[in-house]
Parts: structure tokens; C-alpha cells; sequence
């Protein structure tokens, strides 16, 4: 039921699309020697296929030459965008790791982060879109938890939590160490580093092809070899995710969540140290998705975010209604509970 109420239709689709092309005439017609030969590429959430109908667009200025500062970049793009008055300003972070441009839509209240030259996210958004072939399951899964992590108020790296691509890799390894695993572990699709064995992920096109044509040979000989087939249902591998992660406080103490191995792997001293929990980026290894999770106090709030959920999904007094808003947003919930 949820699922029929937060996956994107037609509509949803071609708005996305119209923004996209509002874009790309806005920045193709600026005269700014900063800006010349940019284009202007998605990656996020909309390239993968694992957004929702109200999911939010990535955007990444690519830009020919590396001496402009993204922060540079950005203001100018700022400039066009307030001129043209197509677009809000949401925000605008230009003293960020990766400087965002937030804007929305006027037309339709999308919201769009812009930022320049993310090689990385360009490469490991189209990354997760090839792990959705393995099994139509994921994409459902990452679906129903980033909207149940945005109700729990833990899918927000500005406020120390979870970033979605984290949440995507925690369904990845949860459909991994399930029994019989879903997915392999993902040295067995891609065996490189994909972001340090090609200068921080700037691929050039036949770079690209090589590692997509190995990624489908790989995903399509694991499909073909697969005989014991696990065939748990959506909602048992939902409940069995909050079982799994309600220990995550415990087990993130001294192991690391790697989906490059399908496994949790122990924790090098520093981290131990200097890292509540350390979900390695399998594109960029040995690097944290969840480098926003800084404290442990939030560490412990998604842990006990999972376990107040299990225990409620386990719950034989817990009716339809009361489950249903645990789960979800009230958006959402009204449109289910009618």
C-alpha cells in the first residue's frame, strides 16, 4: 500500500524532466567565460530509480576546467537562476565540502542541489541504478526505508544522520547477509576502486562504458549462476532489516558495514577512535558514507530508531493505523488510511 502512494508516475517523471531542461537552457546561455562549455548532468536519486514521487533532484555542473572554484561557479549560476525567476533560492552553502546551490521549482515545488564537477556522484548514483537489475526487491526496499528514515528524522547529514546513498548501501548489505544472500558482495560485480582507479571518478566515456559492460556481464553471471534463490517476501525483509540494524549501536563499535565484502569487517584503530560508525563506500574504499554521523548520541538515535521499530512490526496489539503512521509521514499515511 505504501508503495502505491510513493513511487513516482508519468507526471512526476516529466516534471522532473522539464526542470532538467529549464536548466540546461539557463546555463547554456550564460556568457560567463567560468561557465563556458558547461553541461549540466543528474545523478542522485532520479538516475538511480530510487526516488520517490516527492524525491528531490541532484544536479552537477560539469565544467571543462578545474581552476574554477565551485563556490564561484555557483554564485554566478545563482545570478542567471534569480534573474530568470524560473527558480527560487533555497539556500546556498558555498563554504560546504561540496558546495550546494539549493533551489526549487516554481512551477512545481521540486527542489534541486546544485554543485559542480561531482564526479563521484555521477558514477555511484549510476552504480546503484545497475544493482537494481539484481532484484526488482531493492529498489522497493531503499524505497520504503528512506521514507520510514525521514519520518524518524535520521536521513539528514545536516543534522548528523544518515545521507540516502548510506541508506541505500545499508539494503545492500542487509539483501547480502540475508540467507540465501539477494546480492553479492560487490567486489564480485566491480573487483577496482572505481573513484581512485580513475582520478577521483572523472571517467571518460569509454572508462564509463568498460566498467558498466563488466558490471552487467558480472550482475548477469550471478543472476545466472544463482540456484539457491531466496524468496522472502518485501515485508519479511523489512522486518528482518529493523532486526538486524536494531544492533547497529554494538556492532559499528568495532566493525566496519562493508559491501564491497558482503560483510562486516573489523575496524582499523583509527576509526575505532574517531568514527561511530563506518559504512565504507564500495566505489571509494576505504571511505565513510556515513561520515556525517559524527557523535554517538546519533548513532544511538538510529539504532534505537530500528529497534522501536522491530519491536513494533513484532507487536500483536499494534493495529493497521498505528503501524502504518510508525512508518510513514502523515502525507502519506492519509492517502493509505482512508
Amino acid at each position: 500500500e505504501i508503495l502505491l502512494v510513493i513511487k513516482p508516475s508519468e507526471d512526476d517523471v516529466t516534471a522532473r524532466t522539464q526542470i532538467i531542461d529549464e536548466l540546461k537552457a539557463i546555463v547554456g546561455c550564460m556568457r560567463s567565460q567560468n561557465l563556458r562549455g558547461a553541461s549540466v548532468e543528474l545523478f542522485g536519486s532520479f538516475v538511480s530509480n530510487l526516488y520517490t514521487k516527492w524525491g528531490d533532484l541532484d544536479i552537477s555542473i560539469q565544467l571543462p576546467e578545474d581552476h574554477v572554484y565551485p563556490s564561484t561557479a555557483l554564485r554566478e549560476i545563482k545570478g542567471a537562476l534569480q534573474r530568470r525567476g524560473i527558480f527560487r533560492i533555497v539556500d546556498f552553502i558555498p563554504e560546504a565540502r561540496v558546495p550546494i546551490l539549493a533551489v526549487a521549482s516554481n512551477r512545481n515545488d521540486i527542489y534541486c542541489d546544485i554543485s559542480i564537477n561531482n564526479w563521484k556522484g555521477l558514477i555511484n548514483s549510476k552504480f546503484l541504478s545497475w544493482i537494481t537489475q539484481i532484484d526488482g526487491r531493492f529498489r522497493d526496499m531503499v524505497l520504503l526505508i528512506k521514507e520510514w528514515a525521514k519520518l524518524r528524522d535520521i536521513n539528514s547529514p545536516k543534522e548528523g544522520t544518515l545521507n540516502s546513498y548510506s541508506l541505500s548501501l545499508l539494503v545492500i548489505f542487509h539483501f547480502q547477509t540475508c540467507q540465501p544472500a539477494i546480492i553479492p558482495p560487490l567486489k564480485e560485480i566491480y573487483p577496482g576502486n572505481i573513484v581512485k582507479d580513475s582520478r577521483g571518478g572523472r571517467l571518460t566515456a569509454t572508462e564509463e562504458r568498460n566498467i558498466h559492460e563488466t558490471c552487467n556481464v558480472n550482475i548477469e553471471s550471478f543472476k545466472r549462476k544463482l540456484t539457491n534463490v531466496n524468496k522472502s517476501s518485501l515485508s519479511e525483509l523489512f522486518v528482518s532489516f529493523f532486526q538486524k540494524f536494531s544492533a547497529i549501536k554494538t556492532m559499528a563499535s568495532d566493525r566496519v558495514i562493508c559491501t564491497y565484502s558482503g560483510q562486516w569487517e573489523q575496524k582499523r584503530n583509527y576509526f575505532r577512535r574517531s568514527t561511530p560508525i563506518l559504512i565504507e563506500d564500495p566505489i571509494d574504499r576505504p571511505e565513510n558514507a556515513a561520515r556525517a554521523v559524527q557523535y554517538m548520541s546519533h548513532l544511538a538515535k538510529i539504532s534505537e530508531a530500528c529497534e522501536g521499530t522491530y519491536q513494533k512490526l513484532l507487536s500483536a496489539s499494534c493495529d493497521r493505523t498505528s503501524l502504518i503512521s510508525s512508518l510513514v509521514n502523515r502525507e502519506i499515511s492519509s492517502k493509505i488510511l482512508i
